[in-house]
């Protein structure tokens, strides 16, 4: 056809397609349904037994609200700038924030207690903007990933989960040095299997493998809980973020 993309074009937009559907969470036939694409055309192009059309990318990118053409012909540029909604933000202004932090919030099962596990930030080469993952949580299967927002308007900084249409936010500030205080919204367990909306005081504080701090449950009476109990303590008692009557 006559608007059929090269194959190299056509080649590095079916990567960035990839990408974005699994840093999203989303299916292949999501995407067919949305892009109003069929099924067979998308894993034909996705697996480059066939080139893209421009009608088909058009379509992919009010699907995904992404430009895939403009990110593959200025990659050396769009790389090292965040998209708008993101806040535009440039890597060298956010480098700061790369790295691994423990993070530490109330505990939703144990009254009292303090939940404690590593949270890593780092650059996407491939998406040019910062993305956070979550580890050595004891409930792994509720481990989070997403990508990070950071609005100059504001200077807040959100981590944000997206997944089949469910969202999960932290929404932090910078109160001093490389710290992150702020609220976790969530969803958490209620009566049965039913899930509420959920908010606490969360905490990211840079550290170091060697370290080696304890993670998991942390207990009033553990060696870590009193220190672990004043980083959370204080979201609230220095005005970090403000949890209304």
């Amino acid at each position: 056809m006559h608007n059929e993309l090269t194959f190299e074009v056509s080649e590095s937009v079916a990567l960035t397609v990839r990408e974005e559907l699994a840093r999203r969470r989303l299916s292949r036939q999501w995407l067919a349904d949305e892009a109003r694409v069929s099924l067979s055309t998308l894993e034909k192009a996705l697996a480059g037994r066939r080139p893209f059309t421009l009608a088909t990318v058009v379509r992919l990118e009010d699907a995904l609200g992404t430009s895939l053409r403009a990110r593959n012909q200025h990659q050396d540029v769009t790389r090292l700038f965040a998209p708008e909604s993101m806040g535009n933000y440039a890597r060298p202004a956010v480098q700061w924030l790369e790295g691994a932090y423990l993070t530490l919030r109330p505990s939703f099962s144990e009254p009292g207690a303090i939940f404690a596990y590593l949270t890593a930030i780092g650059w996407d080469e491939g998406n040019g903007h910062l993305v956070f993952s979550e580890s050595a949580r004891t409930d792994s299967e509720y481990e989070q990933k997403g990508f990070v927002s950071f609005p100059n308007i504001s200077g807040a900084i959100y981590l944000v989960t997206i997944s089949q249409g469910q969202y999960r936010v932290a929404l932090l500030n910078r109160p001093s040095g490389r710290w992150l205080s702020g609220i976790l919204l969530t969803l958490a367990s209620g009566e049965g299997a039913q899930l509420i909306p959920a908010s606490v005081p969360l905490v990211l504080i840079p550290t170091a493998p060697e370290e080696n701090k304890p993670i998991g449950v942390v207990r009033e009476g553990d060696s870590a809980y009193e220190e672990y109990r004043d980083c959370v303590d204080r979201v609230t008692q220095q005005g970090y973020a403000r949890f209304p009557a």
